[in-house]
């Protein structure tokens, strides 16, 4: 049985859209800032020390830490590095307590960004936050520091109205969402808990009920390198490669024949992915390539574990070395470079979805609609981890590790009412 939250009175709702708009001019400026820093992944800490900054001045506790500060591995949930420092990847979580007898949330937002691409390709330089037509553009700008923008602002616009939260919230900014998600996890370890979790990646106003897990592995290919003249008598990595290639394709076509019974995703034609990201090889146009790096990734069933899926791919990896008679007696070295994600589903019924749902019905003047999504985010720790319901809720954009990456301003202005009303609904609020 869902418990009951308390609706947010009108004229309480009038002050918060109010303090929303008066505001947002300043939460415009804020997300270009944001997206002006360039916090692809090992480049994140100048965007943490700023808004470490912008907290303190807001007059939040603040808690700066490394991964290395919550001996991060000793997790077993922890995922690989792949070299990235763990003291060199920064976590900030500001806590604001309103003493009071209300609900505790978590808001949190990842601020890494994948890799920009070629910037010829861009229409608009993809670091300079342009605001055209109502949207702003730039690497991140959607995915996600508009949610952000939206979660920071959520709470100044509490504030502006006369108000503070009636319970506890951590407003938490991390790293690491876009490749092992242990960010989020290592402020669990750091004992950031909380009565629900709310992360406003941009889901477009809808409410992600289930996703898929993922693995990162690599793949490291060795041939025997010969004159392109006397190729017959070497291997060439790269097209052993183009091998393993096919047979990964051809495993994810039985992953997903499998999904057509699924519980979540029977309805979503292919929710499971294949992905070379990255392929580095050879050194000479004219010698058969000695060597071929592949960056794979996999997704996962919910219902299915990431150890299933890991040893889904070694046994195809197996399968087609020995098919091949080169690498039945040269095999390929296996890494897991990354991601090992578990599946999460948001189950229906809780108070927490209930609230949100009230809430959005109110300010988007239409019922939440749920999605599925074939990517992952890091709601998955809080709910398979931790049991603490949690809710992946943010506003609209386009092209998320796309060219021209960009976000509706005017969503962003209504999902920052949105998450205003649900920490009110929520939390409680009393007047300040």
């Amino acid at each position: 049985m869902t418990e009951s939250v308390a609706a947010v009175p009108n004229d309480v709702m009038e002050r918060l859209a109010a303090a929303v708009d008066a505001n947002f001019a300043k939460q415009v400026a804020f997300l270009q800032q944001l997206v002006q820093f360039r916090s692809l992944r090992g480049a994140e800490p100048p965007v943490q020390d700023w808004l470490a900054g912008e907290f303190e001045t807001r007059g939040y506790e603040v808690d700066r830490f490394s991964l290395a500060d919550v001996d991060l591995m000793r997790h077993p949930k922890a995922a690989p590095m792949d070299n990235i420092a763990l003291d060199g990847s920064k976590q900030v979580v500001a806590t604001l307590d309103g003493a009071g007898k209300g609900r505790s949330l978590i808001l949190q937002g990842h601020i890494d960004v994948v890799p920009e691409g070629p910037t010829d390709l861009w229409n608009d330089p993809p670091y300079e936050a342009i605001v055209r037509d109502g949207w702003m553009i730039g690497r991140g700008a959607q995915d996600m520091k508009a949610g952000v923008s939206a979660m920071i602002f959520a709470l100044d616009a509490i504030k502006t109205a006369g108000f503070v939260p009636d319970g506890r919230i951590h407003l938490e900014t991390v790293t690491e969402e876009e490749s092992t998600g242990n960010g989020a996890l290592s402020t669990l370890m750091r004992g950031y808990t909380a009565d629900a979790c709310l992360i406003p990646e941009p889901t477009g106003h809808t409410l992600t009920r289930a996703q898929v897990g993922a693995i990162w592995f690599r793949l490291r290919v060795r041939g025997t390198p010969v004159h392109v003249a006397y190729a017959e008598t070497g291997t060439n990595a790269i097209l052993s490669a183009m091998h393993l290639i096919r047979a990964f394709q051809d495993h994810t076509k039985e992953i997903n024949a499998r999904s057509k019974s699924n519980a979540w995703f029977a309805a979503v034609k292919d929710p499971i992915k294949f992905n070379v990201g990255i392929i580095k090889g050879g050194d000479w146009a004219s010698s058969t390539p000695a060597w071929c790096d592949l960056d794979c990734r996999l997704g996962v069933l919910p219902g299915e574990t990431p150890a299933q899926a890991m040893a889904g791919i070694e046994q195809c990896l197996a399968a087609a070395q020995a098919a091949d008679s080169f690498l039945s007696e040269n095999p390929v070295e296996l890494e897991w470079s990354g991601f090992q994600a578990d599946p999460a589903v948001c189950e229906p019924g809780s108070a927490a979805e209930a609230a949100l749902a009230e809430v959005h019905a109110r300010v988007f003047e239409t019922p939440l609609d749920v999605r599925l999504s074939t990517a992952v985010n890091d709601t998955r720790y809080y709910a398979v981890d931790y049991g603490i319901p949690a809710l992946c809720y943010g506003p609209y954009g386009i092209g998320p590790h796309a060219f021209d990456e960009r976000v509706d301003l005017d969503s962003v202005r209504k999902t920052t009412l949105s998450i205003a009303m649900f920490v009110a609904q929520w939390c409680g609020l009393r007047t300040a």
